[in-house]
């Protein structure tokens, strides 16, 4: 299966995921200056951003070991952008990572809330 395929199938699966435990989402694959968010969601008062990480396997290390400190920060970027928003400015801020392992038995799904901060 080509990465980009993987990822992508990765993200729409954690949209799911995250409908299944009460998430409303608010956008996919935002982009703004030169960042990219995979998920915007709520749950509850919180607005959260969210990195979706899927790999075949963790021979190299577990998925969310990819979210360095640089994607960190363009995620940062992006979410203080949106939540300028009018419609957001009331909403506590997060930053999640799903980490998906994808291999022959299926996905398994690890929701780290707070995976990084400012």
């Amino acid at each position: 299966m080509v990465k980009k395929t993987i990822g992508q199938d990765g993200e729409q699966a954690a949209v799911i995921f995250l409908k299944n435990k009460g998430f409303r989402i608010i956008k996919t694959n935002y982009r703004v200056a030169g960042a990219e968010v995979d998920i915007i969601a709520l749950t509850g008062t919180i607005l959260c951003f969210i990195e979706v990480k899927t790999r075949k396997s963790s021979d190299y290390g577990l998925p969310e070991a990819f979210v360095h400190r640089g994607k960190q920060r363009k995620i940062i970027r992006a979410a203080k952008f949106f939540s300028s928003r009018k419609a957001y400015q009331e909403f506590l801020v997060r930053f999640d990572v799903i980490s998906i392992i994808r291999d022959e038995k299926g996905m398994a799904f690890d929701h780290l809330e707070n995976a990084f901060e400012e």
